[in-house]
């Protein structure tokens, strides 16, 4: 089967894929993108995790078939043009998130979606919508601390900008 995906607003044409494989594996084993881990393979680590149309899924278990035409945001995608980290990107290095790492990703993915549809969390607020993610290295303060951090630096950038 062949299919266009729109991916980082890049269209991607994929060959040779079957109508059922999950969009994590087109992401990595078709297009090299391979920030988004394999964690579980049934949706509940979070480790997997990108936007699809600006929410974030779990690539692990949807079908890359099913996603054709619509825009699909990976870790890759979340730099500016020329580079420049977003806010929570920066923040996660600010805060000195990642221990091993391998969940990060995912945590990022979920982090940045959360700050678009609640630009000011509460600590209640980030414990909801971060919960589906996990990190065995148990990070979850600094991934708060973080969150925090980026939704003051996006407040601050909007301020500046009126």
């Amino acid at each position: 089967m062949s299919m266009r995906l729109n991916i980082n607003g890049k269209e991607h044409v994929v060959n040779d894929v079957a109508e059922d494989t999950p969009l994590l594996w087109v992401l990595r084993d078709h297009l090299g993108l391979v920030g988004a881990k394999y964690g579980c393979g049934v949706a509940l680590c979070g480790a997997c995790t990108v936007h699809l149309n600006g929410a974030p899924v779990r690539s692990c278990s949807i079908r890359a078939s099913a996603v054709e035409g619509q825009q699909i945001t990976t870790i890759e995608g979340l730099a500016s043009q020329d580079g420049k980290l977003n806010a929570v990107q920066a923040a996660w290095i600010e805060h000195d998130v990642a221990q091993c790492g391998y969940c990060q990703a995912g945590q990022i993915m979920a982090a940045t979606a959360l700050l678009k549809s609640n630009p000011k969390p509460t600590d209640a607020d980030i414990d909801s919508a971060m919960a589906g993610n996990l990190c065995r290295c148990g990070t979850y303060t600094r991934i708060r601390k973080a969150i925090h951090a980026a939704a003051e630096k996006l407040s601050g950038e909007m301020v500046s900008q009126n």
